[in-house]
Parts: C-alpha cells; sequence; structure tokens
C-alpha cells in the first residue's frame, strides 16, 4: 500500500509531465505566433516551473519527518464497541503510514485524563487523540499549556488553535434500523439499552424512533438507562427487564454484545427477539437475531487528519474550526450486520414481504424503502435526513418545523425525546 511520500513523488512526476509537454509542445518558436501569444505561454510555463519547485520544497521538508502520535481510551480495547473501533482505526493507520508511529492508554477514568495526556507529551508525542466526551476540558486546558501539540478531541464541541474535534455520527444508520424495528416488532414494543443520557445517545435514539414510527406508527419505543459504556451486566439486567414488558426489538449503546447475545439465548429458545448491533459487527454472536447494525470507520478519519497534518495543511495555528462530523456520505459509517452485509439475509424476505403505502414513494417495501433511504443518504448532496419535520417531542411540542431540517447545533445539543419514545432523560 503507497504511502503519502510515494504519492506526492508521483505528483511531482506528473506535473513535470505536464511542464515537459508545455515545453515540447504548447511554446512555439518566436516570431512564428504574436508576441502576446508567446508571452502567454511563457507565463504559464513559469507557473508551472514553479510548482514543481513548490514541490521539490515540501518534499525535502518531509524527508525525515515524523509524526508521534497517542490515543487516549476511556474503554478496554477488547470491549468490542467505542474503544475497540478506535483501535482498529489507530492500527490502520499506523501500518499505513511509515512516518507515523503511534502508542495508546486504554480504560483512563475521565478524571484522570490530564496525566495521560502529559506523559505522552513528555515521551514525545507531538499528536494526542483524545477519545471520549469526558476528556474535553482536560484537553483543551493541556493545549494551552502545549501550543505546540496538535489535540483532537472525539465528540466534543471545544475547540482552539492547536486543537480540533472529530465525529463518525451514526444518526443516519439509527433510523435505517429504525424502519426494519418497526417493520419487524409483533408487540409495538420496541426496546433500547441506553448508555448515558447526553446530546449523542438522545439524537440516536430519536433517530431510531423516527425510524420507527415511519413504518409502524402504533410502536413504541421503552427507553432503559445503564448509566455506563461498557457495563455487560447491567445491559444483560435491562434487555431482559425489557424482553419481560413485551418487548421483542432491542437497540442498544453499550460497548459489548451483550444484547446481542440475550436476543440470541431468546432466540434458540422459541421466543424470537430482533437485536441491531452498535459499532462493530456482531452478526456472529447472534446469527438468529442481529438484523443489521450500524458500523463505524474511524479509520477513514484518522488518515484525513494524520495526512493533513503531515503534509502542513493542519498545524498548531488553524485547527479552531476543523470538526470533522463525517456520516455516510464520507463513508465514515456503515449500515451493517456484518461488513458488508447491510442485512442479515435471514430476514430480507420478512423486509421484502412487508410493504408499505408510503406518502412519498407509494407502495413500497420496507427492504427497499431501507436501501432508498440509505442511497439518499450517501448521495454528495444528502437528498434525505431523518430530521426533517414537522417533528414533535413528547409533550407534543413542535420542535422542527414541516419541510426544515434540524441544524447541526440543534443535533448536537438535543435534550428532549420524540413522540414515540417512552422514558424520561435523566438529569445528570
Amino acid at each position: 500500500m503507497a504511502n503519502k511520500n510515494t504519492t506526492i513523488l508521483i505528483v511531482a512526476f506528473i506535473v513535470g509531465l505536464l511542464v515537459g509537454t508545455a515545453i515540447g509542445y504548447f511554446i512555439p518558436n518566436p516570431g512564428t505566433v504574436p508576441k502576446s501569444e508567446y508571452d502567454n505561454l511563457k507565463n504559464q510555463l513559469q507557473e508551472k516551473e514553479a510548482l514543481i519547485s513548490q514541490l521539490q520544497d515540501k518534499l525535502s521538508k518531509l524527508e525525515g519527518k515524523k509524526i508521534k502520535a497517542a490515543f487516549i481510551y476511556v474503554g478496554p480495547i477488547g470491549d468490542y464497541g467505542w474503544t475497540h473501533a478506535h483501535d482498529v482505526g489507530r492500527r490502520y493507520v499506523d501500518q499505513k503510514f511509515d512516518w507515523l508511529e503511534t502508542a495508546y492508554a486504554e480504560s483512563v477514568p475521565e478524571s484522570d485524563a490530564a496525566r495521560y495526556i502529559e506523559r505522552f507529551i513528555k515521551e514525545g508525542y507531538n499528536v494526542i487523540f483524545t477519545t471520549s466526551f469526558g476528556y474535553m476540558d482536560p484537553t483543551i486546558d493541556l493545549s494551552k499549556k502545549y501550543p505546540n501539540v496538535l489535540f483532537f478531541h472525539c465528540s466534543g464541541y471545544k475547540r482552539s488553535k492547536n486543537v480540533g474535534t472529530y465525529f463518525a455520527e451514526f444518526y443516519q444508520i439509527y433510523y435505517l434500523n429504525g424502519l426494519m424495528a418497526g417493520a419487524l416488532t409483533k408487540t409495538n414494543k420496541v426496546g433500547y439499552v441506553a448508555a448515558y443520557p447526553i446530546p449523542e445517545v438522545v439524537r440516536h435514539i430519536n433517530a431510531f424512533a423516527l425510524g420507527v414510527k415511519e413504518v409502524n406508527p402504533n410502536a413504541k419505543v421503552y427507553v432503559r438507562w445503564i448509566f455506563s459504556w461498557f457495563d455487560p451486566n447491567k445491559a444483560k439486567e435491562a434487555a431482559e427487564a425489557l424482553i419481560s414488558e413485551g418487548v421483542d426489538t432491542l437497540a442498544f449503546t453499550e460497548d459489548s454484545p451483550t444484547v446481542v447475545q440475550v436476543g440470541q439465548q431468546h432466540t434458540k429458545e422459541g421466543k424470537q427477539i430482533y437485536t441491531f448491533a452498535h459499532y462493530s459487527p456482531m452478526l456472529k454472536y447472534g446469527p438468529d437475531t442481529v438484523v443489521s447494525g450500524q458500523l463505524v470507520h474511524w479509520e477513514i478519519i484518522y488518515q484525513d487528519i494524520l495526512m493533513k497534518i503531515y503534509l502542513g495543511i493542519y498545524n498548531n495555528t488553524n485547527l479552531q474550526n476543523v470538526d470533522y462530523w463525517w456520516m455516510l456520505r464520507e463513508g465514515a459509517v456503515e449500515l451493517g450486520a456484518d461488513f458488508g452485509v447491510p442485512i442479515n439475509p435471514k430476514f430480507v424476505p420478512e423486509l421484502k414481504n412487508k410493504v408499505l403505502d408510503h406518502p412519498q414513494f407509494g407502495k413500497i417495501s420496507v427492504y427497499d424503502l431501507v436501501m432508498k433511504r440509505l442511497a439518499q443518504m450517501k448521495e454528495e448532496t444528502v437528498l434525505f435526513d431523518p430530521f426533517t419535520g414537522p417533528i414533535k417531542d413528547q409533550n407534543g411540542v413542535l420542535k422542527i418545523p414541516a419541510g426544515e431540517r434540524a441544524s447541526h447545533d440543534l443535533l448536537w445539543s438535543i435534550q428532549w425525546f420524540v413522540d414515540n419514545v417512552v422514558g424520561e432523560i435523566p438529569k445528570q
């Protein structure tokens, strides 16, 4: 796999060929064309020669340049959720770029983030990725103490000259999973095992519920909070409690396949439970229960950030406006029970047999609706957004007017549930 050095050399070679073409073809002998045309062609050649000089200067500056990037994780890399996925991205860029050296610290309490950041900086790491919302303030504080270090904080909103932000956003995928959940539920009770009541999780629950409502206005989404990102025991208790209350379909935000495993066990015992995997491919944990899920590609974002740092596009003076919020269009997320498997084949016939009289598309199967919406949201101009009004909250208050799309800021700070969600958002 070619690294960035190779790419730059190729670009320089191509530009060199272009200049050679200009010399050999576009510049005629003096006196054979009008002087103004000759001068114009000569200026074009000089501009290309200047470009070659700039590329050569950049190459000489990049020779021997190394980036040392440290990643600070809130959970264990074996959680098979958030931290596992970030570490997959780290390992990808570490192998791809020969000018990059990486290190990581796992299971770092948010209260201890500052100590780990300083440790890595003292060890010579010049790029720090902090990968939990709770690391935001320590990241900002230490960026002032170390102005020559570049910081990127995941899921936060505070930036400065040497602090950028990034996030791989799932709400489009949750909406698609909601479409399937609403079609498959037989009890009209859909469950959600939720981690913390922060805007990210609330946004995803709402997107999921909007999908459920679009295909099944009679279904409700029941939320159980576990107040942990990684706690298989609490996740199991919440999933079992929801099932005991009549829920037959489950989505979740918790960094293990526990909810899927609960669904698989009940299904094997004769009670079909439909589940939607979270963050990592979980089909192998629940071949008879996993319908689909949301998958992340942090490597897409890490690759882009690190290449731009290496090339000098990002530096310690210009990160205040760098905010990645990448979704389907950018390839940062994927719909899937597994990579390359958008929907478990076991459930495709049922989704194809469920036909709706859709207000926009007329008669259409849920399967085709999922695929159509997926294509619309992948399109460059994003032809459809789940958070398009009219959308009301649980109290019947109109939050997003008809025809309007929710803004980034609204979605980033959302702290209300849509009207088919059952449950409250606890105050933190």
